[in-house]
């Protein structure tokens, strides 16, 4: 089940959300190497990993080696570190693992990752950022990434293998739209038929199927579960506070009508753009 588009109109342009997918597109295809040898430096030395987060340090040499299938282990660069890996000397002594939070947000680990989520981000992303505005959601899609990563640690804490991906700092966004626009149309390719469908069934289905997900595929589904998690609390926070909601939102986005029904589509008891509501919101 695949989103393509929703059918719920923002005020401005997601400015915020295009460069994210650009930062993250261009990561991918220029400071990521593509060889195999390459690339597995690269993602150990600048990724998160679970056990340097817990410990506060860089993995071994002989961690760093033990993770590698033996088989591959030749076709590392630097392949006289598993050679005689030691057990006390870090592979990368230079690398902050708590910075590894942040880069790791922004590293993927194929095309079908990046654009899965590059997707997902478009689709949801923008009416977030229009209702936070673009400072605002920026933090929250950072905040939401790192706790996705802290699920993760809290999962396997001792874990040497690395976690990349944006899908938790996504899956924040998701939670949000989840709780502000549930009723939102979601034009969406299920199996091989393009349906429209309210946003909470698209959500739903997604947010459940994550604890299906096989311990062998390599999917950090804790991460997923931990971002959602994190951005539905944030904004059912906001739908049930009308101070909290005045400090989140936008003013144009900020509800004057508590008694009012909230609407399910567009977010909000009542949109406001200089005390009007726009045109569309009237659809």
């Amino acid at each position: 089940m695949f989103p393509l588009k929703d059918e719920n109109p923002t005020m401005r342009t997601p400015i915020v959300t295009i460069v994210l997918i650009v930062i993250n597109v261009l990561i991918y295809f220029g400071v990521q190497p593509v060889e195999f040898d390459a690339g597995t430096d690269f993602t150990f030395g600048t990724a998160a990993i679970p056990d340097e987060l817990t410990s506060g340090e860089p993995l071994t040499e002989a961690e760093y080696c033990a993770v590698l299938q033996p088989e591959s282990i030749n076709s590392i660069s630097g392949n006289d570190v598993c050679s005689a890996p030691s057990a006390d000397r870090s592979r990368f002594p230079d690398k902050n693992v708590y910075l590894a939070a942040l880069w790791s947000m922004f590293l993927h680990g194929g095309l079908m990752h990046l654009g899965g989520n590059m997707l997902f981000l478009w689709v949801f992303g923008n009416n977030i950022e229009d209702h936070l505005g673009r400072l605002k959601y920026l933090l929250f899609y950072l905040l939401a990434g790192f706790v996705a990563t802290a699920a993760h640690v809290a999962g396997d804490p001792d874990s040497i293998i690395p976690v990349i991906g944006a899908s938790g700092a996504v899956a924040g966004v998701m939670g949000a739209y989840a709780v502000w626009f549930p009723w939102a149309r979601i034009k969406t390719l299920a199996l091989i038929m393009f349906v429209n469908l309210k946003a909470w069934i698209v959500l739903a289905f997604w947010f459940v199927s994550q604890f299906f997900i096989s311990p062998s595929d390599g999917v950090a589904w804790l991460a997923h579960v931990g971002g959602f998690v994190f951005g539905a609390i944030i904004a059912v926070a906001a739908r049930s506070s009308e101070s909290f909601r005045r400090q989140l939102w936008e003013h144009k986005y900020r509800t004057e009508n508590p008694g009012a029904p909230w609407d399910k589509r567009y977010g909000g008891r009542e949109v406001l753009q200089d005390g009007q509501a726009p045109a569309w919101f009237a659809q």
